[in-house]
């Protein structure tokens, strides 16, 4: 809503309604007034979730050898984080951007999403809350709209670079002249980094391009859904997956940014993306209410997120991965949501094929893979085999936490190079 108004007193030349122009200012002032918002509301709405009893009933002390009780404390924090990063995008985007609204649709489905899973949890007194088909059938929906968005709408194009050889050599990379629809992506490791998913069904012949898009359309559902309940797994631990989704967004940011400058896509030799710069801003929300959030959320808890904020959270970074076609970059820069995921199916498919020989045996001493660190020897059922104890001592939460932000901290540096690692 400013830049529209700032846009109109540029005319008048209004002092400073020029800088609204800039991707970089309005990022900066995006980045500040969500932590804000998320600071100074997330105070006073925490303060509320008390006074309406909307606390945490499920954790308790005697799963935690440190006896950290956790019992009591406020649920739903997500809301900060949906207020905080909505709110700038509004102020400070342009909201005819179809990647803006992409972003905007995606923050409200999910957060809706996991506000109805945790208002059955706490005011219903369901521990299992939203049943695990409408969470699937609501995360499918959204990768369809996204999906499909990104192919019927003509303001989603690419320009392809384009390099120009002397010699024999590549001297310099250039972008098309004209804007196209494309269903290529961006792999990593390899000389030519663009995957065309048209390609991959090139036997269909002239139906290719079309079979392409459903192929994509495909992929935007499988990484909607994966990443979301990636997120919601990391979920475990006080400043977990805030800190980890943080760093996560920190990556995907620069990648947008260089993605929607011309001259930085060519040095960079990837494809450029009008109208992406628009992310930046989204993105610079995303990662100021996250900050925030992290105030009241760091160790120990002042608040919890909820499957209100933590669907969200994996539901942003997997759209926005998708929308600045890095998609496939998320096994990478995402591999702690990949692991925690791993980790629980591995977990239960290997409990039920030993339920069928008629013996208890588990992979980890517990899952998500960060509860591993913190189970005693103690704690393990005698009568279950396991394949992993060690280590044998445990660790504290907040060690484990900030050993996991390491982690996705080398993780996005890799997946960074990957752009010039070819």
């Amino acid at each position: 809503m400013l830049y529209y108004l700032f846009d109109y007193l540029k005319q008048f030349d209004f002092p400073g309604a020029r800088m609204f122009g800039y991707v970089s200012f309005r990022s900066l002032i995006a980045i500040i007034l969500a932590l804000l918002i998320s600071t100074i509301f997330g105070e006073y709405f925490i303060s509320l979730l008390k006074k309406k009893q909307i606390t945490e009933v499920q954790r308790d002390a005697s799963i935690d050898p440190f006896n950290v009780n956790k019992k009591g404390v406020p649920t739903m924090g997500g809301i900060i984080i949906i207020f905080a990063t909505i709110i700038p995008c509004l102020l400070l985007g342009k909201l005819h951007n179809i990647y803006m609204i992409l972003m905007i649709i995606t923050t409200l489905w999910l957060g809706t999403l996991g506000f109805l899973d945790d208002y059955i949890k706490t005011f219903r007194k369901d521990k299992e809350g939203l049943h695990g088909k409408f969470k699937i059938i609501g995360q499918v929906g959204l990768g369809l709209i996204v999906g499909l968005t990104l192919y019927l709408s003509p303001d989603v194009v690419i320009r392809e670079n384009i390099e120009v050889k002397k010699g024999g050599e590549v001297v310099e990379i250039v972008h098309k002249a004209k804007d196209q629809k494309s269903t290529k992506t961006t792999i990593p490791f390899f000389k030519n980094n663009n995957l065309d998913y048209a390609d991959i069904v090139g036997f269909m012949g002239k139906h290719a391009q079309a079979a392409g898009w459903v192929l994509f359309v495909f992929v935007t559902i499988f990484v909607v859904t994966a990443v979301s309940n990636g997120a919601n797994l990391n979920d475990g631990m006080d400043g977990m997956c805030a800190g980890n989704s943080a760093i996560i967004g920190l990556t995907l940011g620069i990648l947008a940014y260089v993605s929607s400058h011309i001259e930085y896509a060519s040095y960079l030799n990837i494809m450029f993306i009008p109208g992406s710069e628009e992310l930046v801003i989204f993105i610079c929300a995303f990662i100021g209410a996250l900050i925030g959030f992290l105030w009241y959320n760091a160790f120990p808890a002042q608040v919890f997120m909820g499957d209100t904020g933590s669907l969200t959270i994996g539901g942003i970074i997997a759209v926005f991965a998708i929308i600045i076609h890095k998609e496939l970059l998320i096994p990478i820069l995402c591999g702690i949501f990949l692991v925690e995921n791993l980790s629980v199916i591995l977990q239960v498919k290997y409990f039920q094929a030993g339920k069928k020989k008629g013996i208890k045996q588990r992979i980890f001493k517990r899952t998500p893979i960060h509860d591993h660190f913190r189970v005693t020897m103690a704690q393990l059922d005698p009568e279950c085999s396991y394949m992993f104890t060690k280590p044998t001592n445990v660790y504290h939460e907040s060690k484990i936490t900030v050993r996991f932000w390491i982690i996705t901290i080398v993780l996005a540096a890799i997946t960074i190079i990957t752009l010039k690692i070819r």
